[in-house]
């Protein structure tokens, strides 16, 4: 489905009335509500938070498919993969048919991500309800959420219509063993101030690549943190050209430079394959990754073979965010009370927000909450030797400024690093690389017409 249809295609999913309809709904007791919650994801992270804390739980069918509730409703997940758009090709055929599905066939609740969240949250598109249909107050309820979060989930007309337990700030994590070899410490202070900005961070780099070590493990590592601070959005609502951030320019010729003078691993192309799942192995050379708390908690630690306490945290060369799902309650749920009670559970009430950073390291998305982890040790992480981490996430967390997102940042912020690697790797020049991006841009969007360069 072509991105900037999803409005006038979805649109039939109930039209401007509907979100009204179903927040006239709330009024109706919750036995009333239909017998089946169905909720859209692409993996069981959202399944397993709230089986932990949602006190509403009874108990989980032996495939992870259904969540029985103590009033005997059903919560049946549909999981489908994110790769390749597969997702949202299967939630989108979902929520076209939502006006004419029976009542427990259709979708109660569906996640988005940060990279595409704007497409569902498209006021026009009205798909995502407004969380005030549903009787939740963001002003109030949501009060201690991180503000960044909150206008991520906002439409276009600043209305909410999605919430998030989780907040994604980002760190530098690094190797203590490779920086005790090189810089004779592994004090966080120490190494923070050698990674302070990207000019200190390139001298630091000269200092691991004299020593035998890589920085990062691939020019990918560091695409976040430019694509985070990006000032325009890569689409702006209403036109069809895709406009490319002077950043994200920087990126392409640091990127380059990083690679040629060998503080990137030339035989790491990009992330989530096999060779950069190794790069986080004990026989590594690479000195450090740029993670959110979920990247260590999914990525770094199951792919690291060694002793905890290996790795440690400290401040990124620029303030990131990488990442966030948000929970969206669907217009024309027929569960609205029961989708009220799980969106407020599970990303407005502190103390389950707590248990989830406690269980599953987290950081979670109460501003008072992850200011008081941050001096608690039982936060520590036996991973991180003890450290604990959100000493260093809450600061970078309450200085995040979202770049302006668009419906296309999933595609863009993919294809253009597919294309420039063919550049990076020496297989293409830099002028067929833009040219093989503005090829692919089109293909994933037929609606886009251009793609504009900065000067």
């Amino acid at each position: 489905m072509a991105v900037a249809s999803i409005a006038a295609l979805l649109a039939g999913c109930g039209g401007s009335g509907s979100s009204q309809a179903a927040g006239d709904a709330t009024a109706n007791t919750a036995s009333a509500e239909g017998q089946v919650i169905n909720i859209y994801s692409w993996n069981d992270e959202f399944r397993t938070r709230l089986e932990a804390v949602y006190p509403e739980v009874d108990h989980t069918s032996d495939d992870g498919t259904v969540t029985y509730l103590k009033d005997g409703t059903e919560i049946h997940w549909v999981i489908n993969p994110n790769q390749d758009g597969v997702y949202q090709q299967k939630l989108d055929e979902a929520l076209l048919n939502q006006a004419t599905a029976a009542a427990d066939d259709k979708i109660d609740i569906f996640l988005s991500e940060t990279d595409y969240v704007y497409k569902y949250t498209d006021a026009d598109a009205d798909v995502a309800m407004p969380l005030t249909d549903l009787g939740i107050d963001p002003d109030t309820d949501l009060a201690d959420q991180y503000p960044f979060t909150k206008t991520t989930a906002s439409d276009q007309n600043g209305v909410q219509r999605g919430s998030t337990w989780q907040c994604c700030p980002g760190l530098l994590v690094y190797r203590r063993d490779i920086a005790k070899d090189v810089f004779g410490t592994d004090d966080p202070a120490v190494i923070g101030e050698k990674v302070k900005d990207w000019d200190t961070l390139k001298q630091t780099a000269e200092e691991l690549k004299a020593k035998g070590y890589f920085t990062f493990a691939s020019y990918a590592d560091t695409f976040r943190v430019y694509g985070n601070n990006v000032s325009q959005p890569w689409v702006t609502a209403g036109e069809t050209t895709v406009k490319v951030d002077p950043l994200i320019m920087d990126w392409i010729e640091s990127s380059k430079e990083w690679l040629d003078a060998g503080y990137l691993d030339k035989t790491v192309k990009g992330q989530f394959n096999d060779d950069w799942n190794k790069a986080m192995g004990s026989a590594s050379k690479v000195f450090a990754f740029l993670l959110p708390p979920w990247g260590i908690d999914f990525t770094l630690a199951p792919n690291w073979d060694g002793v905890d306490g290996t790795w440690a945290v400290c401040n990124p060369p620029m303030t990131y965010n990488w990442g966030g799902s948000y929970v969206h309650a669907c217009t024309g749920t027929d569960n609205p009370e029961h989708v009220k009670d799980i969106i407020l559970s599970m990303t407005a009430n502190k103390g389950n927000l707590i248990k989830i950073s406690k269980d599953y390291q987290d950081f979670t998305n109460t501003v008072s909450g992850m200011q008081e982890a941050s001096t608690d040790d039982s936060f520590a992480s036996s991973f991180l030797g003890g450290q604990n981490a959100y000493a260093y996430y809450a600061p970078v967390a309450e200085n995040i400024q979202i770049a302006p997102l668009s419906a296309y940042d999933q595609g863009c912020v993919e294809l253009i690093q597919n294309s420039f690697s063919d550049y990076f790797q020496g297989n293409v020049d830099f002028d067929r690389a833009k040219e093989n991006f503005e090829t692919a841009i089109k293909e994933r969007y037929p609606d886009i017409t251009d793609v504009q360069w900065p000067e």
